[in-house]
């Protein structure tokens, strides 16, 4: 499947007020409106992701100069020295082999380096799998330090949703560290946040995201629900669209990611102290 977009461009001045939108009206409006704790649902463990293509690994200019800051051990391990900010981090490449496709370049939009980053969400860890915190922990410093390589000018990310169970999706800890770790720089110059095949799971995620995210940032997100839709937009050349996503039913009757009522019955006092101290 081929998708190759007449615009040459994307319009990103003004995504909160279009139907997509994260802030229209058929979406939750405060935490406070929520009775659910996303990290106390239980995941199904009979999900699958099926088949998944050999799309490349991330490639960027520069690769060369960030090759030289790994290093390997005596036990096998090859690590990667980062600075993220003006903090030095070492990474665990080799723990993280498996997952690295979970971002990759999209090429470009408009004039200049204005880059489209490509979040996979089909390719994060099980959260069953062994040493899953520790796999966490070394991936979220590779995507922090990817998107700061990446990024020359304005760029945006596409994130793709489809096809991933939620034990795969990331938890709502995990983005709210990723968000706090992006410099002012990259929060800036990010002109919007596309969510392909968004599922309720990842729009109750978001919703209750909202004490630690600014509304600026909430503004640039936008849905799309199909990669149709995605291609009138996006200039798809250059990105790489997980076979597991293309082969989806892309109507998506929550069928990936289920919850029932049970799942979402807790208290008030346990939402509250989800999100405290999150501002």
């Amino acid at each position: 499947m081929c998708f190759i977009s007449s615009a040459s461009f994307i319009n990103v001045c003004d995504f909160s007020s279009s139907e997509g939108s994260l802030l229209s009206d058929d979406i939750l409006e405060t935490p406070d409106d929520l009775d659910i704790n996303v990290d106390d649902i239980d995941t199904p463990d009979d999900d699958s992701l099926g088949s998944l293509n050999n799309a490349n690994e991330l490639e960027w200019e520069g690769q060369s100069e960030i090759k030289s800051g790994e290093e390997g051990d005596g036990a096998g391990r090859l690590w990667r020295t980062v600075i993220i900010g003006d903090q030095e981090h070492r990474i665990d490449m080799q723990v993280i082999r498996p997952y690295l496709r979970v971002v990759t370049h999209g090429g470009y939009y408009g004039e200049g380096l204005n880059a489209i980053i490509v979040f996979a969400a089909c390719y994060l860890p099980d959260s069953g799998c062994a040493d899953y915190s520790y796999i966490m922990e070394n991936l979220f410093l590779y995507v922090i330090s990817s998107l700061e390589l990446l990024v020359a000018e304005d760029y945006m990310i596409i994130y793709l949703n489809g096809a991933t169970p939620r034990r795969r999706m990331p938890g709502i800890s995990w983005l709210k560290r990723c968000y706090q770790m992006i410099e002012r720089r990259l929060r800036k110059n990010l002109k919007c946040l596309i969510i392909a095949h968004p599922s309720w799971f990842i729009r109750t995620v978001l919703a209750i995201s909202r004490p630690f995210i600014s509304v600026k940032f909430m503004e640039k997100i936008r849905y799309v629900q199909s990669l149709e839709e995605l291609a009138q937009i996006v200039p798809m050349e250059h990105v790489q669209i997980p076979e597991c996503v293309l082969t989806a039913k892309h109507e998506l009757k929550e069928d990936v990611c289920t919850i029932t009522l049970k799942e979402l019955l807790i208290d008030k006092k346990t939402i509250n102290q989800t999100t405290e101290g999150m501002e």
